[in-house]
């Protein structure tokens, strides 16, 4: 038997729920709302973990998405330390903790947990990941009495990671099995001008190969990290080690309930983030959803994503019906030295045009496939945005414009004369 009755249950202490529980008050709703977190802190922003929070410039008052006493005065009952331990869709309970609740409606929200490398050593103390507060509590500790840190990785979190630790003088090397930072994600133009831009500033950057084992010094448990070992043979010496090198969807909890998965290993979901499971719903990193944005079920790791899932989630808890055709928005700050605007994202791309130049450090790169947009990244022209969002949802043929993408000072004048995006 439940021994309380609620009207949702948002799982997960990420901004997804965060965010569902701020929309279902502005939306009007005043049934009792309860959020399960695992985590010790209140739902806090994840960036802040690589950027200002381990730069020491943020608070963790400052990381939260809402202040400490801002759920209980908006009525939602917030239980922090608390897993969910089972979910039941048919008889429509929760086990939280030791407690049992029944529930009406729920969102999963259990976002994603950092992809472990399977390598000889990777147990030594001194090999650290990142997706909480706690980890870059510990990291900021390490780092402080560290002579040499190795960072592997080269996408988003090895990169602001590897530029925080240097704006604060620590020396790191990046190992990485892309030629060059960042190419997976926004190609070799982004990734050239992010990896100039950290060895500038004291990064030493290792393309091309992978870690095959850690060496460490000292015997049994107190082993700690001395040294990086790739597969061509180099030794890179570390007494600290920070890994980046993705995430995985937490899908446990939805696995064990039943929930249909999709090819990407997130939690299969319609336009309106509907699961397999009436009443359930799914948001952020877990959330393999329908895109008819990109025209392809789609899996997208990132904050600005996920909060706006969850205010999605919510409206349709609520009866909507709304699909979910947000032009997802990333960001990646190296120290202060660049912000990268991003919107898209690109699953592929067979295209990509320059406006402006990356030795400037003021230029965009418009990412085509078959002629169609389908990304752009901007670094000091937010302007060009706006009209790659307005492109993006149009799916507009742009082989006839290749010139004007790559015209600076004409693109925006081009593209509001003939598609009123201004």
């Amino acid at each position: 038997m439940a021994e309380r009755s609620i009207d949702v249950l948002l799982v997960g202490g990420g901004i997804a729920s965060a965010s569902a529980a701020a929309e279902l008050r502005e939306q009007g709703f005043d049934g009792t709302i309860v959020l399960a977190s695992r985590e010790q802190d209140p739902p806090y922003h994840r960036p802040p973990i690589t950027k200002g929070y381990l730069q020491g410039r943020e608070t963790r008052e400052q990381a939260l998405v809402h202040p400490a006493e801002w759920y209980e005065q908006n009525g939602v009952g917030l239980l922090t330390r608390t897993s969910v331990m089972a979910l039941d869709p048919v008889t429509r309970t929760a086990k939280l903790g030791k407690q049992e609740v029944a529930f009406d409606r729920a969102l999963l929200a259990t976002g994603a947990m950092a992809r472990r490398l399977d390598a000889e050593g990777a147990h030594l103390e001194g090999i650290h990941y990142l997706r909480a507060l706690g980890n870059a509590d510990a990291l900021r500790r390490g780092a402080e009495r560290a002579e040499r840190i190795a960072i592997v990785g080269g996408s988003y979190v090895a990169t602001e990671v590897a530029a925080s630790l240097a704006a604060r003088g620590r020396p790191c090397t990046l190992i990485m099995q892309e030629q060059t930072t960042l190419e997976r994600s926004f190609g070799r133009t982004v990734g050239r001008f992010a990896q100039d831009l950290l060895e500038t500033h004291g990064v030493e950057v290792l393309g091309g190969q992978s870690v095959v084992r850690f060496e460490g010094e000292g015997q049994n448990e107190e082993a700690r990290v001395a040294g990086v070992v790739t597969d061509t043979g180099q030794r890179v010496p570390a007494d600290l080690v920070v890994i980046g090198v993705g995430a995985v969807p937490d899908v446990m909890l939805a696995r064990r309930s039943g929930l249909d998965l999709g090819a990407s290993g997130g939690v299969l979901c319609d336009a309106q983030l509907r699961t397999s499971v009436p009443k359930l719903f799914a948001a952020g990193d877990m959330c393999e959803y329908d895109s008819r944005l990109h025209g392809r079920r789609m899996r997208i790791e990132h904050e600005e994503v996920a909060a706006a899932q969850g205010r999605t989630a919510a409206r349709n808890m609520l009866g909507a019906e709304e699909a979910f055709e947000e032009v997802p928005y990333f960001w990646s700050d190296l120290a202060d030295w660049a912000t990268l605007e991003y919107v898209g994202p690109a699953a592929e791309w067979d295209e990509e045009i320059v406006c402006g130049q990356p030795a400037d450090g003021r230029f965009t790169v418009w990412y085509l496939e078959r002629g169609r947009l389908v990304a752009a990244l901007a670094l000091g022209h937010p302007e060009h945005l706006d009209l790659a969002r307005s492109l993006l949802r149009r799916r507009t043929d742009l082989a006839p414009h290749r010139r004007a993408l790559a015209d600076a000072d004409g693109v925006l004048d081009t593209f509001a004369e003939t598609m009123a995006v201004r």
